[in-house]
C-alpha cells in the first residue's frame, strides 16, 4: 500500500498541492504534518511510519525529498531505518523509487557522497590542526597567567596579610585561577622561593 506524508513548515502555508498530488499517486492514507522539516520531533511522521507493516509492500510516499527530511544525511537515515524495516520509499518530484534497484542505486550513491563528505571535513580539519600546530599555535584557551603574573601571585601571597582573593584582584583574575596555578593556595608556596 501507499502511504502519503505531506508537511509545511508553517501553519500559514498550504497542504493541498501535496495532498493532491499523493493522491494522484494512489495514496490510500495520507498523513499530514505542519512542522519545521529541522524539527527532529514530528508526530505525523512518527505516526506514519508506525502505521506501516514491515516486508508488506508498504511505501512511504512524499511529494519532494525535502518535505520528508532538511538535510542528506537526515534523509539517508531516514531512507535506511526504512529499508531495515523493510518499506519502501518514493519522491514524486525527483522521480525516486527504492522500491526497484534504479532508486536503490540512488541513495547508495547518496550514502556514498555523504560518507565522502565526512571523511573530506575530517581530513580538513586535521590538516588544519596540523598547520596550526607546525607554526606553533595550539588549540585551547590562552594561559590566564603568564610566568610574571605567577611569578607576582607568589610574591603577594608571601605576605600573610594579602589573601587569595585580594591577590587575584589585584592579577585581574578569579581565585579559582590561582588556586588552578598554585594548588594548595598559599600554603603551597615555600619561603625563599620566587618561582
Amino acid at each position: 500500500m501507499l502511504i502519503g506524508y505531506a508537511r509545511v513548515s508553517t501553519q500559514e502555508q498550504n497542504l493541498e498541492l501535496q495532498i493532491n498530488a499523493l493522491q494522484e499517486a494512489g495514496c490510500k492514507k495520507i498523513f499530514m504534518e505542519k512542522a519545521s522539516g529541522a524539527q527532529r520531533d514530528r508526530p505525523e511522521l512518527k505516526a506514519a511510519l508506525e502505521y506501516m507493516r514491515a516486508n508488506e509492500d508498504d511505501t512511504l510516499v512524499v511529494w519532494k525529498l525535502d518535505r520528508l527530511a532538511r538535510s542528506l544525511r537526515q534523509l539517508i537515515d531516514t531512507i535506511e531505518e526504512l529499508e531495515k524495516q523493510g518499506i519502501g520509499f518514493k519522491s514524486l518530484t525527483e522521480s525516486i523509487d527504492t522500491t526497484n534497484s534504479g532508486g536503490r542505486l540512488v541513495f547508495h550513491i547518496f550514502g556514498a557522497l555523504a560518507e565522502f563528505e565526512r571523511g573530506v571535513i575530517k581530513e580538513r580539519t586535521m590538516a588544519g590542526l596540523k598547520a596550526a600546530k607546525d607554526m606553533g599555535r595550539t588549540g585551547g584557551r590562552p594561559l590566564s597567567l603568564k610566568s610574571d603574573d605567577l611569578i607576582a601571585a607568589k610574591a603577594l601571597l608571601k605576605n600573610k596579610k594579602i589573601t587569595v582573593k585580594e591577590a587575584a584582584k589585584r592579577l585581574k583574575v578569579d581565585p579559582s585561577t590561582l588556586y588552578r596555578y598554585l594548588p594548595g593556595g598559599r600554603s603551597a608556596i615555600k619561603e625563599g622561593i620566587d618561582g
